[in-house]
């Protein structure tokens, strides 16, 4: 009886310990070794990887989410970013449709500089309010990001939701 006790007890803190604190469902947050390995709340995106490296971008596969999903991976200590700035970040940007990459400041070298007067409006939309040192992942559905009209040679196809991992580097 003892032992059945003992076990269920055991069970029940593995439990708990498991279901974390995120208020979005995700478990989030980066562990002892600053790895930022989540699966990312309803969306089941799965992002991997250090705050301070590129991370790796994992799809769930099935039907985008239909509104701006903006969910913190690792919440900064620094400034809170207010609308309108201007925002130094390093970032990764995936089609949902493909799970490709399309873009990455990281494969560049450096972070990159952008006001989010002069963004993609899930940019605009999803930034305001992430904290320098942090990361966040946001889905962005077509009609927030290029609709039927992407950039040429972007490899972004006409009706696409993006993904996006951005590391929050400074704000001005």
């Amino acid at each position: 009886m003892l032992r059945s006790l003992g076990a269920l007890l055991l069970a029940a803190g593995l439990l708990v310990a498991g279901c974390g604190n995120s208020e979005d469902g995700q478990d989030a947050g980066p562990n002892q070794e600053g790895s930022t390995d989540v699966t990312a709340g309803d969306t089941g995106v799965q992002i991997e990887g250090a705050l301070d490296a590129k991370p790796t971008i994992n799809l769930p596969g099935g039907e985008p989410p239909a509104e701006l999903v903006s969910t913190d991976i690792a919440e900064g200590e620094g400034e809170a970013v207010p609308a309108g700035a201007t925002v130094t970040t390093h970032y990764v940007g995936v089609s949902w449709s493909t799970g490709q990459e399309f873009d990455s400041s990281w494969d560049r070298g450096q972070p990159a500089e952008f006001p989010l007067s002069r963004v993609i409006a899930g940019w605009t939309e999803g930034i305001p309010g992430m904290k320098i040192g942090g990361r966040r992942l946001l889905v962005i559905p077509s009609e927030l990001a290029y609709g039927q009209t992407p950039p040429p040679g972007a490899g972004i196809a006409p009706g696409e939701t993006l993904v996006f991992v951005i590391d929050m580097v400074s704000v001005a």
